[in-house]
């Protein structure tokens, strides 16, 4: 059992990332580990809680859900079998309307709508890998 993850490993799934121990934020890529921003600025917090409150706003008395990082979202390929899945992220905001997407642990399959609030830090490796996994999840 991996409790601590080898960023040199090749390829890890959803399984592996349920049991590691450590405080740092992570995302799971095509099964590649990405490191998160520990905190995010003022700036980015002040935009995405802005963002939050008009999307809650406007989906207000619908079916849809606004949800807010730290919020797992995984994008099964195979099967939604937690050592099958390699694509595990955390959108700092995302819109769900079918409710049988959300379980105790996040979002299965591709919300409605993603948000990624862009900063200086974000990588634009992690951000063209993300665009990829959900256009080929949706």
């Amino acid at each position: 059992m991996v409790t601590e993850p080898d960023f040199s490993y090749g390829e890890y799934t959803y399984a592996d990332y349920l049991r590691w121990t450590i405080e740092e934020r992570l995302e799971l890529i095509k099964g590649k580990i990405f490191k998160m921003s520990p905190t995010p600025s003022s700036a980015h917090q002040r935009v995405s809680q802005w963002l939050n409150k008009e999307l809650l706003i406007f989906l207000d008395g619908k079916t849809c859900e606004v949800f807010t990082a730290p919020f797992d979202v995984r994008l099964p390929k195979k099967s939604k079998r937690d050592e099958d899945i390699v694509t595990v992220v955390q959108p700092d905001l995302c819109v769900v309307c079918d409710p049988s997407k959300i379980d105790k642990r996040g979002c299965i399959g591709a919300p409605d709508i993603v948000v990624e609030v862009l900063s200086p830090s974000n990588n634009r490796k992690e951000l063209k890998n993300k665009y990829e996994v959900y256009e080929e999840s949706a």
